[in-house]
């Protein structure tokens, strides 16, 4: 926004309308007067009374709970105005035929609606372009008109939209053309889900993402730090001090943070069964032990040991048919190290295990377990250090491709206008991109079906007759740590 915008009136509408044009979940509102296109308003809440219907037979069932609680706020003595208005466009409606259609695009019901036009004969719909004010306004009066002059008019130099212009061009055409709502199960889970997210970080981040799915926000995801990032942070911390006991049962959390499950990763037991640090029975058998150390040398006991204590309690053929690793911080000696790469043991430090399981925090099922076994499996043996961080290279470069590519298809959309493209236009505009490797087409088409996966909803797929003419859409973003 290059100029300041200078606005003194407040247009006053029922509070949970104005909360659903805040939330971004409604775009329109309506009002008893025709509004001239481009005239900017605060919004004022008001209470409920100048609906024609009850509450709960006014708005949808789904919007009811929000309905109820903008309602609580707005009977208090003085009222905050937090967002500012431009009026995109108002359009009449007096075709009652065309209410049915309309009412599911809106928080109103078709019965709220229908009486409206009853009582007015017109309605007027302002379709409302919706900003953040820099900081809230107070108002200790209570509006009794539709429009109040404010004492000191509100001066705007930067402007903040609930919704970025693609977004709101996309959520004004559906309305104007009356297309219905793609997913509206969504809209009854993110209803459902809606009282959990002030107490629960999990329900906040599938709120916010059903949001952006929804066209209801276009604000970057914000991604809510796994609470598992508390002890992750400290497996290096202890794993290089005397603490032996609490650097075993730190392994054992992370182990079973990368997926790994079995009845001897009990982080709470003060040793493994058998005399293990740690097994894993699923998706495939790992046995190991963990030595900290603060600056003593790892001695052949330990390796010796995991070979004693791993043969005695599996028997040879379990033993022989599991992976075998050591979580050692301090620097393994001759004879350690001898043992360890002929009886094919990897050895890797407790900043190596952090690392993996980090990365496994800040991105969900990033690591493969079995693409891990693969690599566990393979020469050299011993110190495992540089092949397990060439894996955890390798993972990241994948993320970025992926980040890089959702960034593009969205980019591709908002220049070209378009609502979705097709692989071999996304492949051109690849190669434009300063891409961080080289694709081809089916390459990236695969890479777009995963990313298109409901599991994952980074983008929508419009399923063509062959995989060349499949079209994307862009979701959400992928951001990268």
């Amino acid at each position: 926004m290059n100029n300041s915008v200078v606005i003194n009136t407040a247009i006053c509408l029922p509070a949970p309308d104005i909360e659903a044009l805040i939330q971004g979940r409604s775009i329109v509102a309506m009002s008893k007067n025709y509004i001239v296109p481009e005239r900017q308003f605060v919004l004022c809440p008001t209470d409920a009374s100048i609906n024609v219907l009850p509450v709960k037979q006014y708005y949808h069932s789904n919007f009811l709970a929000t309905a109820k609680i903008a309602l609580a706020q707005v009977s208090a003595e003085t009222i905050s105005l937090k967002a500012w208005v431009r009026c995109e466009k108002c359009e009449l409606l007096h075709n009652t035929e065309l209410l049915s259609a309309l009412s599911p695009l809106t928080i109103w019901t078709t019965e709220a609606l229908e009486e409206k036009l009853k009582q007015r004969h017109n309605i007027f719909l302002l379709y409302l372009r919706v900003y953040q004010l820099p900081k809230l306004i107070a108002l200790s009066i209570k509006p009794n008109s539709q429009f109040i002059y404010l004492k000191e008019p509100s001066i705007i130099y930067e402007a903040n939209p609930v919704l970025n212009d693609r977004t709101f061009a996309q959520r004004k055409h559906q309305l104007e053309k009356l297309e219905p709502a793609l997913h509206p199960e969504l809209e009854e889970l993110q209803s459902a889900i809606a009282s959990l997210t002030i107490s629960q970080p999990a329900a906040k981040k599938l709120d916010d993402d059903i949001k952006i799915f929804l066209g209801w926000s276009s604000d970057k995801p914000t991604n809510l730090l796994d609470l598992d990032l508390t002890w992750i942070q400290k497996i290096s911390e202890i794993g290089n001090s005397s603490d032996g006991h609490t650097f075993e049962r730190l392994v054992r959390r992370g182990l079973l943070k990368l997926g790994f499950t079995g009845s001897s990763l009990n982080p709470d037991a003060t040793g493994g069964a058998g005399g293990m640090d740690f097994y894993a029975e699923q998706p495939y058998p790992i046995v190991g032990e963990c030595k900290a150390t603060k600056t003593e040398k790892v001695t052949d006991g330990t390796p010796a040991q995991l070979l004693k204590i791993g043969m005695n309690h599996l028997g040879k053929f379990q033993y022989d048919n599991s992976i075998k690793l050591i979580v050692a911080a301090g620097e393994l000696n001759f004879y350690a190290l001898r043992t360890a790469t002929e009886n094919q043991m990897n050895v890797i430090s407790p900043e190596t295990l952090q690392k993996l399981v980090e990365l496994q925090a800040h991105y969900k099922n990033s690591i493969n377990l079995l693409e891990l076994k693969e690599c566990l499996q393979q020469a050299p043996f011993g110190l495992a250090e540089d092949k397990i961080n060439t894996y955890i290279d390798k993972i990241e470069q994948s993320i970025k491709l992926r980040s890089h590519i959702i960034q593009l298809v969205k980019n591709y959309l908002q220049n070209s206008g378009a609502e979705s493209a097709g692989v071999d236009a996304l492949h051109g505009a690849y190669f434009g991109s300063h891409p961080p490797q080289p694709l081809k087409t089916a390459e990236m088409h695969e890479i777009l079906i995963e990313l298109s996966s409901p599991l994952t909803g980074y983008l929508g797929r419009k399923k063509g007759t062959d995989w060349n003419s499949d079209r994307f859409y862009f979701l959400r973003d992928l951001s990268i740590k």
